[in-house]
């Protein structure tokens, strides 16, 4: 059976789309999956057990026509993405059956459960949402060939500002555990002058056995460094997901957005660190109000305190 899967754009969801890309197996142990999608997208499932082939999507209408092309057919068609790109491609794309994911049908349940429902809808079927599935490599991280159990650092987030936790809070959350763990800090090739603030910070406290990993890491190795990891304390993102796929410990900061719907899925490990403001979630990409709150309140003593607890 040849299935052609769109992936959805952003790392973290691609990952909460793992329970449903799994139950599509399910369904048809026997199938050859195509992954089309964003380069991200594709490098972080790349190297998905059924996968037959992958293409990175390109935004531009004519070449998505030329791509559709050169594809063939398929049995079935899905596509997580509810954009109207995807409505062409959809048009365009040859295959028996076409499921696309509609975001306004799907709401107020974990993300992983509207993406499961969605296939659930699309091939009448009942499978629950399993467990996050993702493939890393077996290489150990280690700094300075250390023995010490390993911390990750990640203080972006691509949605935008209002999602990131001050590099100053998380220094002083580094800062404290650095006698407990080596720390590696994660960060974008856009993120990289947030991740020298913490750098800077550290080496004022005089901490050392770190390594500064932004902008230094395709998606596959970040994927296999992040399951490595002995403690995670990140933002809501991508890394976040990531994490929780190979149920790493987790400490979780949310502000303006849903954790009901994009919290750590199935990780018993993981807790979340939020002040519940009467303007939580807003879901804007900056502050509308001006004043951060959701975030500026949030001090590097509640995070140590929920390290504590795990």
């Amino acid at each position: 059976m040849k299935i052609l899967i769109e992936l959805p754009t952003w790392l973290g969801d691609c990952v909460m789309a793992t329970p449903a890309i799994e139950n599509i197996v399910n369904f048809d142990n026997d199938v050859k999956i195509t992954f089309i999608g964003s380069f991200v997208a594709i490098e972080a499932m790349k190297n998905h057990q059924k996968v037959f082939k992958t293409v990175v999507l390109d935004k531009k209408y004519g070449v998505l026509y030329k791509i559709t092309r050169e594809l063939g057919e398929f049995d079935a068609f899905f596509s997580f993405r509810s954009s109207l790109r995807t409505k062409f491609l959809k048009f365009l794309i040859s295959a028996k059956n076409k499921y696309q994911f509609d975001k306004n049908k799907y709401q107020y349940r974990h993300q992983v459960e509207k993406y499961n429902d969605f296939i659930n809808d699309s091939l009448k079927s009942n499978f629950p949402a399993g467990k996050l599935v993702l493939h890393a490599d077996n290489l150990k991280l280690s700094i300075n060939n250390s023995s010490l159990p390993i911390l990750g650092i990640n203080p972006g987030a691509s949605y935008g500002s209002a999602k990131r936790w001050h590099p100053e809070e998380f220094a002083k959350v580094a800062s404290e555990l650095s006698g407990q763990y080596d720390i590696v800090i994660f960060g974008g090739e856009d993120e990289v002058d947030i991740v020298m603030d913490i750098e800077k910070l550290l080496l004022e406290k005089s901490v050392k056995n770190y390594q500064n990993l932004a902008g230094k890491t395709t998606i596959p190795e970040l994927i296999n460094h992040i399951s490595h990891l002995d403690l995670f304390i990140t933002g809501d993102s991508g890394p976040m997901h990531v994490a929780a796929a190979f149920e790493v410990p987790t400490v979780a900061i949310f502000g303006p957005t849903k954790d009901d719907e994009t919290s750590q899925w199935m990780n018993e490990k993981s807790l979340i660190v939020k002040k519940n403001l009467d303007c939580q979630p807003c879901m804007k990409r900056t502050c509308p109000l001006g004043h951060h709150n959701c975030m500026n309140l949030i001090k590097a003593v509640d995070v140590l305190d929920s390290v504590k607890s795990l």
